[in-house]
């Protein structure tokens, strides 16, 4: 596509984003609203239109050559990551639920399920491919020496168990017995076809024409079948119910289209060294030529206003200081009595800023609070404040003022606008010149009131800059460094040798298939609460783990979140979104398994190295993924014997404690998964993990394309003689991973030679689905139960059964507490 497509992109993306903060940010503060359905109804909405400017600009971003453009459009992207998120949080806040279902939304919009999908931006890689490189090189390095790669053992070494021998004599012997029995059959065969032969010579005509008649209705019936059947495929592709097998599968034009798009990123790299070059060269030009201009033009307007204040006042003005702005406050548009008024008073204000008596605060503490009671008494909803609005804003603004109407017709290659370059020196040129401008100012201010002052037979007053103390009497402490002699490199290398450190699986989270829920706001409405589909799984993954760790505006500012656990039964993917999530962000995986950690670092002190190891490389090295598989061991209710030497509860004290340090800067994230947790304290697991998210088993829908997609990932052929929908149907309670096996195991070499004689049938996975145990749905129901206990499941509960309850002390408020007393 062209330059103009993608301005045209970028262009529609801000009228839709200033529809919205003209709705957000009105003149008047919208009214708290009562109807908690219809202020979710709103959020939603807002939720999904922030989605669909946020698809908009991720493809713009992609695809925009000019670098000042990217900026502008890189700045207001990361806001609307950040909205996004706050919204989520918001309609988290207001559900009880980590998932939400909006089919009315979508349907009053006119999109589509694809169009919620979660878009992943593709600078989080891009922009640090570099980096990756290195250190996946690095890691590679490392896992050589310690020759971790295993080499095939010769065929010649492998010793035979009993089971094995056996099996491989009784295959031998039956084969025997069965060439020996198809010898004697052949034989008999044989005597029979002599015995027909001598029949058939004394046959008439007639005989041979009832054979004839009997192979023309077998063979014309045969032809029918065959036509009736094209016939009917010709229909459905007619019809658009199937796709022609005579197209190509693989389309040019998608092949010209990616290669384009690759152009135009090659493109971005080679305007963006020109943009670098082009800010010194005319930097350095500006401080030239225009420079000295304004370093005499500050000197005079300064002059001039010290003649202003003397004649005016009758005395010269005190220079205002550095930390106030220095000489840009006397540019304002104000008079020189104005500039001594705002001076006097800012002297008096922080003359003032003393501590109060205990006293004077309780009761100014008393009234605030008596304030805000009578604020706060109006009943109703009201969304958050958000921290990403005013940026938004300010993005829009730019593009209005600056790139809306401007004329680029003369700007066919879309390279850097040098005008707007020297815009922003100038700003910055000058703000250099006046620290120095003011420096020398100040000496001469000095000297001309050392003149006049002693013209008079007055002592000049010596000007005595008060140093700001420090707002906090007691500086903390900090964390001692363990390693402090040691390089980054050394430490990173220790953790690969002693396995806490790992590289992920390369998978993306596009390949964690599921379809979309369609009757879940149907099923909610009739307080039935639906299972989340693989869709809704995706989604959050999304938004609560790869956009915070692949921008670090977004894990700033945004709702910060530091540990999620990833509940469900085993099989459903929850190591694969592990490993997803470090591909999709580039991040470190660090494996704080309680098996992975079994004889590694003995002792208080070894455990405190390794949470200081792993740690401080996942912060210089982010962002970092911390994964501890088997949650639920580290909160034991009860360990059990056979693991009790595995010390499974090791980090039960220290890790919580070493979460709290994570800030909003550390791009650092611990993920826990358990497909038991049961067996864990609730209080405990949910005190480390503020998020829980539950997977469950994949659904109809979700089942179906899962099929589709492992048979043809797996080199299988997906035709009309393999019924999808019974499949899907027959294998209700399975999971994602018993489905790849099942796939696996079908799909050899051998039968995908047969594929275009013998076509995949339904009944050969039902064979292999026979011979694994599903998943019940006692199991789900006691996963779903657990869920219920923990938090934000105690909070859903309660707003789906005590919805009456909310009412009933409003109206009855004094005899409950009449009753309460007695």
């Amino acid at each position: 596509m062209s330059h103009s497509t993608y301005s045209k992109l970028w262009g529609e993306a801000h009228e839709e984003l200033s529809s919205l903060l003209t709705q957000e940010l009105p003149v008047e503060p919208l009214q708290p609203e009562r109807d908690r359905v219809v202020f979710f109804q709103r959020l939603a909405t807002l939720y999904v239109r922030y989605i669909q400017i946020f698809r908009q600009l991720e493809e713009a971003y992609d695809q925009v050559v000019q670098p000042q453009k990217r900026r502008l459009i890189r700045e207001v992207l990361d806001g609307v990551m950040g909205r996004v998120l706050e919204l989520k949080n918001e309609m988290v806040e207001k559900e009880f639920s980590e998932y939400h279902y909006m089919d009315d939304v979508i349907q009053d919009l006119k999109l589509m399920p694809e169009d919620l999908e979660i878009p992943i931006p593709r600078y989080f890689i891009r922009e640090r491919s570099k980096v990756l490189r290195d250190r996946s090189k690095m890691l590679s390095n490392i896992l050589d020496l310690m020759g971790v790669v295993e080499k095939p053992k010769p065929a010649g070494e492998r010793t035979l168990s009993a089971e094995e021998a056996i099996r491989i004599i009784q295959v031998t012997e039956r084969a025997r017995q069965g060439r020996l029995r198809a010898k004697f059959m052949r034989e008999i065969q044989r005597d029979q076809e002599r015995q027909r032969k001598s029949k058939d010579r004394d046959l008439g005509a007639s005989t041979m024409d009832q054979a004839a008649v009997c192979i023309q209705k077998v063979w014309k019936g045969f032809l029918q079948r065959k036509r009736t059947k094209q016939e009917r495929e010709e229909e459905m592709i007619f019809l658009g119910m199937a796709m022609d097998q005579n197209l190509p599968q693989f389309c040019p034009a998608a092949a010209v289209s990616e290669a384009t798009k690759t152009c135009r990123r090659t493109k971005q790299e080679e305007h963006e060294e020109d943009y670098q070059k082009s800010l010194i060269s005319i930097t350095n030009s500006l401080r030239e030529l225009e420079g000295p201009n304004m370093r005499e033009t500050m000197k005079d307007q300064i002059r001039q206003w010290f003649i202003e204040c003397h004649d005016a006042t009758g005395s010269f003005p005190d220079y205002p200081e550095e930390e106030d702005g220095g000489s840009a406050l006397i540019f304002a548009d104000k008079t020189p009595e104005q500039l001594m008024e705002e001076l006097a008073a800012k002297e008096e204000e922080e003359a003032n800023k003393k501590p109060k008596g205990k006293e004077e605060t309780k009761d100014k503490g008393k009234k605030e609070k008596a304030k805000g009671g009578e604020e706060e008494e109006e009943p109703g909803l009201k969304m958050l404040p958000s921290a990403f609005l005013s940026e938004l804003q300010k993005g829009q603004k730019t593009f209005t003022d600056v790139w809306q109407n401007r004329d680029e017709s003369k700007n066919f290659n879309q390279r850097h606008e040098a005008e707007l370059i020297k815009e922003e020196k100038r700003k910055e040129i000058e703000a250099e010149i006046r620290l120095q401008v003011d420096e020398l100012m100040r000496q001469e201010l000095a000297n001309w009131k050392l003149a006049v002052d002693g013209d008079k037979g007055g002592k000049a007053k010596a000007t005595v800059k008060k140093k700001k103390g420090s707002k906090s009497g007691k500086k903390k402490k900090k964390d001692k460094d363990l390693t402090a002699d040691r390089t980054i490199e050394s430490l990173y290398e220790e953790l690969v040798e002693q396995g806490l450190l790992k590289p992920a699986d390369n998978v993306k989270l596009q390949d964690y298939i599921g379809d979309y829920s369609y009757l879940g706001t149907t099923l909610r409405q009739t307080d039935i609460e639906p299972m989340p589909s693989l869709s809704d799984v995706r989604q959050v993954t999304a938004l609560y783990a790869v956009l915070p760790l692949g921008s670090q505006v977004v894990h700033e500012k945004a709702p910060l979140v530091k540990a999620i656990l990833l509940v469900g039964p085993s099989g459903v993917g929850k190591k694969m979104l592990v490993h997803a999530i470090c591909q999709e962000t580039g991040a470190n995986l660090f494996d704080l398994s309680p098996l992975n950690l079994v004889g590694k670092y003995p002792g208080k002190s070894g455990l405190q190295m390794m949470l200081h190891l792993v740690f401080k490389v996942a912060r210089l090295m982010q962002p970092s993924v911390v994964w501890i598989g088997d949650a639920e061991k580290m909160f034991y209710k009860k360990v059990p014997k056979e693991e009790k030497e595995l010390d499974p509860k090791r980090l039960k004290k220290d890790l919580p404690k070493i979460l709290k340090s994570i800030k909003g800067e550390d791009r650092v994230l611990i993920i826990g998964t358990t497909n038991s947790p049961l067996n864990a304290d609730l209080k405990s697991l949910c005190k480390l993990y503020t998020k829980i998210i539950l997977i469950p088993r994949p659904d109809y829908a979700s089942r179906y394309i899962m099929w589709k997609q492992l048979i043809q990932r797996n080199g299988g052929v997906v035709t009309s003689a393999l019924d999808l929908s019974s499949l899907a149907k027959i294998s209700d309670g399975y999971t994602q991973g018993q489905m790849v096996r099942v796939v696996r195991g079908i799909l050899t070499e051998r039968r995908m030679q047969q594929l275009a004689k013998r076509p995949l049938v339904s009944a050969e996975f039902v064979a292999h689905l026979a011979r694994t145990d599903p998943v019940f749905q006692d199991e789900e129901e006691a996963l779903k139960a657990w869920y219920a206990k923990t938090p934000l499941g105690r909070k859903r509960v309660k707003a789906a059964s005590g919805k009456d309850e909310e009412e009933a002390p409003a109206k009855g408020g004094k005899d409950a507490k009449k009753k309460g007393k007695k």
